[in-house]
């Protein structure tokens, strides 16, 4: 299996662009970008250069204006940075993982119900096994 690279905070905040919207130019992700906070152009263009470099995201080079796309998905991500952060910070728990997200931001009625389901539903598969 290959192994995962962790995207920055930097690299994160335009995958979410790009996975929100689809292929798009270094101009549209900044404009996006720019209506959160200030960043300029060239520094969205840098590390657009450096994500496809590293394989984050791929560039279409036929027109003028490069369009890139995310190379990678947004479930593939949150499975690397949740797999990353359960074993270095919660010792490969999942228990004290879980504990520790229910504590810091409770849930509301619906995630609990859809937490219950996915529960469930790994039971069924461990009974399988």
């Amino acid at each position: 299996m290959k192994q995962f690279i962790k995207p920055t905070s930097a690299e994160l905040e335009i995958l979410g662009v790009l996975w929100e919207t689809g292929p798009a130019s270094v101009r549209q992700v900044f404009e996006r970008l720019s209506e959160q906070k200030s960043t300029t152009y060239t520094t969205i263009l840098k590390f657009m250069q450096i994500m496809h470099e590293k394989g984050f995201v791929k560039r279409d080079e036929k027109n003028k204006a490069h369009i890139y796309r995310a190379a990678i998905t947004q479930d593939q991500t949150q499975k690397g940075l949740v797999q990353d952060l359960l074993d270095r910070a919660f010792r490969g728990s999942a228990l004290s993982l879980v504990q520790h997200v229910l504590e810091a931001k409770p849930a509301s009625h619906e995630e609990l119900t859809e937490i219950k389901r996915l529960i469930a539903e790994a039971e069924a598969k461990e009974n399988i096994k």
